[in-house]
């Protein structure tokens, strides 16, 4: 996966976004946790790893891979935000033996970023994204080719008045 390739793209869709809506001086620091938190409970959603009442499987991989690159652009722009750009990444460690425990680990170390937001802590968040995309199966290509197709859904977004 070609993060700085990423980063970069990242960085093109939020100036973009920011002319658009006219958020150049604005702190989105905030919004981007809470919008991360809320792709990371849309991802949930779609694995189904915490519904113990239901017999229903997870969706299809596409599916939970497009919400999963959802949060990979609101991780990058985060990056961005504080110019943690340049970091260490594994990927495909496979330590997550839990999808649930996967979930909560992250949002904590979400958390832990918004309160501290270390470069460690942007790290450690990233890597443990990396970590449960690892766990339901994603690889490196797959993050990369879904987030370059949904980077571009984005952009015509933007350009229609999304």
């Amino acid at each position: 996966m070609d993060l700085q390739n990423l980063f970069y793209l990242q960085s093109e869709l939020d100036v973009h976004i920011s002319s658009e809506h006219n958020l150049e001086n604005e702190d989105l620091f905030d919004k981007k946790v809470l919008a991360l938190l809320v792709e990371l409970g849309e991802f949930a959603n779609e694995t189904r790893c915490f519904k113990f009442w239901s017999k229903k499987g997870p969706s299809e991989k596409a599916v939970m891979l497009e919400e999963y690159v959802d949060g990979l652009h609101f991780i990058l722009s985060l990056g961005l935000i504080k110019e943690y750009t340049y970091i260490n990444l594994v990927l495909n460690r496979n330590i997550i033996t839990d999808g649930t425990d996967g979930f909560l680990n992250l949002y904590n170390t979400a958390l832990s970023f918004k309160l501290h937001p270390t470069e460690r802590n942007y790290e450690n968040m990233f890597q443990c994204f990396l970590d449960l995309g690892s766990f339901f199966g994603f690889t490196g290509e797959d993050i990369e080719n879904a987030y370059l197709e949904k980077n571009k859904v984005n952009h015509k977004r933007q350009e229609q008045g999304y």
